[in-house]
């Protein structure tokens, strides 16, 4: 919703800017729509932007269940991952962090 707001105020600032900010090239030379790209998420990303986006939010319910439903959700959702593990108690382990960290490298 936030881009969506931005790129709004760009085509009342500046039109032709905002075409441009609507569209990269491809090494064909054809544009392609900037929502085509995924952002790259890391275990040293903020949790409360894994959650935002429903394909990482998945990955985080698959491999740590719980997580994003805890009742301190609110507390620790603008650290990373990385941050939050040692306050885990070891309930975030060092195997289900390889595995959150595979499967966000897998949406690639």
């Amino acid at each position: 919703m936030r881009h969506l707001a931005l790129f709004a105020l760009l085509a009342a600032v500046f039109p032709s800017a905002a075409c441009a900010a609507q569209q990269t090239a491809s090494p064909a030379g054809a544009p392609v729509p900037v929502e085509a790209a995924r952002p790259a998420f890391t275990l040293d990303t903020p949790i409360q932007r894994l959650v935002a986006d429903p394909a990482a939010k998945a990955v985080l319910d698959r491999e740590l269940p719980g997580l994003t439903t805890h009742e301190r959700y609110e507390q620790f959702k603008g650290i990373s991952l990385k941050t939050l593990q040692p306050f885990s108690g070891g309930l975030i382990s060092d195997e289900r962090m390889r595995a959150v960290e595979a499967g966000l490298k897998a949406l690639g």
